[in-house]
């Protein structure tokens, strides 16, 4: 059944422009990953029919393979299905693969199509608004690959659900919280989406509201970025998630793993406690994938203070190189000031110059300058094949004399104290933090991508500020600023 599905959508996106498909953010499933995405519902055995919403529907290859999937269960008699779909283009392929579905299916088969905006229609219920519907339908399993398209903040969707957005939000997330609104109690939802929501301040307010009203359940990681769609070039972290409707947290998360969609066969797979996977009052969800890894988190997870709770705070660079070029020197002028790129982080401590073109600023803009004093600066930025996320540099004010402001470029995180003026043996203590192997770890689970963020990093548990302070006394009489002599000096505090 859910072949044909697969053959006619195929011809559908060689028919049909990219350009016109990126519109609505449209990227198809494919159909092993259709069929696993399926096959982790639990379907009752008590229950002569299951409803089901498959909202941004598509051609309908997830309704067809929930479809195929239910089709085992002899006691299931009737499916009732409800899509949401407004692109045209689609429309009439949908109709025409339900058709089939139907036709093909040892069930019962009911569905409706529903053009309306998905988001839209429904900020009345989602709301308890005045004219909203207090018994709106819910459904015992939802199912979806909503749009990927980030959307302004002032858009349709994003008003509709304040209690989800923050800033400009992506599309997906909104569908996936209104697909838990959708559910009845108990009920299952089941989502293909990017791994982006997990950590930072951007997806906040998701969070809560996702992992409140739900609570997850089985986790599907893709080792590939670019092998999740077919036919599509998409260069994204994506997982699979399964999401129960209920405010009883699980006891563990069941976390698996695939090289890409084609091998859902060979997966692996880990059973994790759901405290260590979704924890702190950010909600943050660590994606884990074998023991060591849980090993990782289980050893910071010991540490009960971040940053900012023992006086320091890790904040972006102030100067947007290319958005200041007036203010650039290639050479040192009377009231020039050094400007620090990730480039001046080099084997574990800052040096400067190094004959880089825009080192120098010349500027009275408050905003631009800070003081010199002792920070840790952190690489922003690193490739993806690079052997470590975090990269750091120690600064120490005493080595430029000279200055009384500084610069630094918006690609470059800094630890600056604030009270006061970090201590040597701080910025030293620091360093062994976030150039040990564990830290860097961490992080990795923490988040997909290549950027360091320092909303992310300010969460981060760390040792009392005594004990980092001793480390860093440890590092500095040792002189060695490597990687391994900080694991070792970090080992003696988290076992």
């Amino acid at each position: 059944m859910l072949e044909k599905i697969i053959e006619l959508t195929n011809l559908y996106i060689d028919s049909m422009p990219k350009k016109e498909r990126k519109k609505y953010g449209q990227f198809f499933t494919s159909m092993e990953t259709a069929r696993f995405m399926a096959s982790l519902y639990e379907i009752p055995i008590e229950k002569s029919c299951v409803t089901v919403l498959d909202a941004g529907a598509g051609s309908g290859i997830l309704s067809c393979a929930f479809i195929e999937w239910v089709e085992q269960f002899d006691t299931i008699a009737e499916i009732e299905l409800t899509c949401y779909e407004n692109d045209e283009n689609v429309l009439g392929l949908l109709q025409e693969n339900l058709e089939y579905c139907k036709e093909h299916s040892t069930k019962k088969i009911k569905y409706s199509i529903h053009t309306e905006n998905y988001i839209t229609s429904q900020y009345l219920d989602f709301n308890c608004m005045i004219g909203g519907n207090p018994n709106s339908p819910k459904f015992d399993y939802v199912i979806g690959n909503p749009p990927y398209m980030k959307i302004p903040k002032n858009a349709p969707e994003a008003t509709a659900m304040p209690e989800v957005c923050y800033g400009a939000p992506n599309m997906y997330f909104i569908f996936a919280a209104m697909g838990l609104f959708n559910l009845k109690d108990n009920g299952e939802m089941v989502y293909i989406i990017p791994r982006s929501w997990t950590s930072g301040a951007y997806f906040k307010r998701f969070r809560q509201y996702f992992l409140t009203e739900g609570r997850l359940e089985h986790i599907h990681l893709f080792v590939s970025r670019d092998k999740v769609f077919d036919k599509e070039d998409v260069l994204q972290e994506t997982i699979i998630i399964k999401v129960r409707k209920t405010n009883t947290s699980p006891v563990q998360v069941k976390i698996t793993s695939s090289k890409s969609n084609k091998d859902f066969d060979e997966i692996t797979s880990l059973t994790v406690p759901y405290s260590l996977v979704v924890s702190g009052e950010d909600y943050y969800v660590y994606l884990v994938t074998d023991d060591e890894e849980v090993s990782v988190l289980k050893r910071l997870h010991q540490f009960n203070r971040t940053l900012p709770d023992i006086g320091v705070k890790m904040k972006t660079g102030l100067t947007v190189d290319f958005r200041n070029r007036d203010i650039l020197r290639d050479e040192e002028e009377d009231g020039a000031i050094p400007l620090f790129y990730s480039q001046h982080i080099k084997q574990g401590k800052v040096q400067f110059p190094i004959q880089k073109e825009h080192e120098y600023v010349v500027t009275d803009q408050r905003g631009l300058m800070q003081d010199n004093k002792n920070y840790l600066f952190v690489k922003r930025f690193t490739a993806k094949e690079e052997p470590r996320r975090l990269q750091c540099g120690i600064y120490l004010a005493k080595n430029y004399p000279q200055y009384t402001k500084i610069s630094t470029q918006n690609k470059i995180n800094f630890i600056d104290g604030l009270l006061g003026e970090m201590s040597e043996c701080l910025v030293y203590g620091l360093y062994v933090l976030f150039n040990s192997t564990l830290y860097d770890e961490y992080y990795r689970i923490l988040n997909g991508s290549t950027q360091v963020n320092s909303t992310e990093v300010n969460s981060m548990p760390v040792p009392d500020m005594e004990s980092i302070q001793e480390m860093g006394r440890k590092l500095m009489k040792t002189r060695d600023l490597s990687e391994k002599n900080c694991d070792l000096i970090l080992e003696g505090y988290c076992g």
